[in-house]
């Protein structure tokens, strides 16, 4: 598989003009964006914005089409391929090599933004008001792009950049509210898919779940599926995992005459140092300490 470490090399190869600057590549699509048809790998973040006629774009685990969200986010390293796209409207593709965020707070925060994280078919769809606010700021970004360079250039761009990331966030809250119904019926999927877990015998053989392994069985990247369960529950997928755990565990500690430990045991925790750490965080108090509130 091709990988590009260099954007001169990325854009010679698929037939893109050189970049203005050796780690940052701003390029604005009419029709189409080559970027030939094989899957490869980079050293940069890519931002984009399209709407497909045809052909489709492969990152993550799903693909892409013309049916799906307009914008879209890819962190170094994941795994891309575009297959003949072909777009309605003017798109564009921002290309940013991880050195060109050094010494900038964006260096950090850039990682903070989960949508790096999700999959194709969890793409943002932005309203026509929030079209033009993305296209207002790749606008300011391509002017300072094109522009002589001076010792201001870098920090304007990354501003602009970041506000567009912030702005993102927000549009993607949006669509979780806007999605109730299907956030809704996701959260119920995921409360089904960990009663499951917990009644199949799934603790023993696999030890406690996780949210990687649930957002699998959902079709859904983890940072998607915990973002959303955030917005509907106020919880992320792993404070529910332990909401459910600690559940559990009081349910056994009132009804079973077995042990903290081999309780712990039974509900997948090799440490019962954690457990116990776990639980009191969730209940304020110990294992033992709530079995003998319940004894006395």
């Amino acid at each position: 598989m091709q990988h590009y470490k260099s954007l001169a090399e990325m854009n010679r190869a698929n037939g893109f003009p050189p970049p203005e600057h050796p780690l940052l590549s701003v390029y604005r699509c009419t029709q189409t964006c080559g970027m030939g048809e094989r899957a490869f790998t980079s050293d940069f973040y890519m931002i984009g914005f399209k709407k497909l006629r045809s052909g489709s774009i492969l990152y993550g685990r799903t693909k892409y089409d013309h049916d799906t969200g307009s914008m879209m986010f890819v962190k170094p390293r994941q795994i891309i391929e575009f297959k003949n796209p072909e777009f309605e409207e003017d798109a564009f593709i921002i290309f940013i090599h991880e050195d060109f965020l050094s010494g900038h707070n964006l260096h950090e925060d850039i990682t903070r933004y989960s949508f790096f994280e999700y999959e194709t078919n969890e793409a943002l769809h932005v309203s026509p008001r929030e079209e033009k606010i993305i296209w207002d700021l790749f606008f300011s970004i391509e002017a300072e792009y094109k522009d002589n360079p001076d010792e201001y250039s870098r920090d304007i761009i990354l501003t602009h950049i970041d506000s567009m990331l912030r702005y993102a966030q927000r549009f993607y809250k949006r669509q979780f509210i806007n999605r109730a119904e299907l956030s809704g019926k996701t959260v119920s999927k995921f409360s089904e898919a960990l009663n499951t877990y917990f009644k199949n015998g799934s603790l023993l053989t696999s030890g406690l779940p996780t949210v990687t392994a649930l957002a699998n069985q959902l079709n859904l990247s983890t940072r998607y599926l915990s973002d959303l369960l955030k917005q509907e529950t106020g919880k992320t997928a792993i404070e529910l995992i332990h909401i459910h755990l600690i559940n559990e565990a009081k349910n056994r500690l009132k009804g079973e005459d077995r042990s903290v430990s081999e309780i712990a045991y039974l509900l997948g925790f090799e440490n019962l140092p954690y457990f116990s750490r776990l639980f009191k965080k969730e209940t304020g108090i110990s294992p033992n300490q709530f079995r003998k509130q319940i004894l006395n």
